[in-house]
């Protein structure tokens, strides 16, 4: 019997297509990992236990269910995302573009996004999710991109089918810059492009990883920007 076939657009399908992407034995080493890079990484670094922090396109929750904070929001508008929050994490399912009407300027201490805005549809979509996100951190608020590096991938950033904005850390820092953003930390390797290649999944190889900066610059494929939203004066 063949298989039903369904109708529509991407954005219609992301459930499906996650669900498709990565099996259940994935997922888990995902959230394992996470565990591990917001313990020895992200929460020390640029989270503080009285912040505010949103996860854009937060998918699987894999990020804000383990990031430090006193107010955690996941925006997705997958419906599984609902299914993953942990307790305490409140879910918006909205479009980035319509972050600031859900949640207000100058809301937001922390923006965070993971492997988001190589699926948006151009670059006239990234500078109004930039500006959307620019309006709802506070001032001096810091938005942190993880993403892959399509100079340092080459061909292999299309092997995902939803893939349809290819950015460099220099294009990306180019969109923040013309957003209104200030470049505070700008890194070309940082992860491996997909969990599904040698990203090492265990806690201890994990951490020994993050440990050593020169080996980001081995087998880095994915991109590390931070950029700051400027202090009014």
């Amino acid at each position: 019997m063949a298989a039903p076939v369904h109708h529509g657009n991407v954005e219609s399908a992301l459930d499906r297509i996650y669900r498709n992407r990565f099996s259940p034995e994935e997922r888990a080493a995902k959230q394992a990992l996470w565990k591990v890079l917001c313990g020895s990484f992200f929460n020390p670094r640029y989270l503080t236990r009285d912040a505010t922090v949103v996860d854009l396109g937060a998918g699987y929750c894999d990020f804000i269910n383990q990031a430090t904070a006193a107010r955690r929001f996941a925006v997705d508008i997958n419906p599984d995302t609902a299914e993953f929050a942990a307790p305490g994490v409140e879910v918006l399912a909205t479009p980035l573009e319509s972050l600031a009407e859900a949640l207000g300027p100058n809301s937001v201490d922390v923006a965070f996004a993971s492997n988001v805005f190589e699926h948006l549809r151009g670059p006239d979509v990234l500078l109004t999710v930039l500006d959307a996100v620019r309006t709802v951190l506070k001032s001096g608020g810091r938005l942190i991109i993880m993403q892959p590096n399509v100079r340092v991938l080459g061909g292999a950033f299309w092997d995902f089918f939803d893939h349809t904005l290819p950015l460099s850390e220099r294009g990306m820092a180019e969109a923040l810059t013309t957003s209104g953003f200030q470049i505070e930390e700008c890194r070309a390797r940082f992860l491996p492009y997909t969990t599904k290649g040698v990203l090492p999944t265990s806690a201890s190889l994990a951490r020994f990883y993050l440990a050593l900066p020169p080996i980001w610059w081995l087998l880095g494929k994915q991109m590390l920007v931070v950029a700051r939203k400027p202090s009014e004066a």
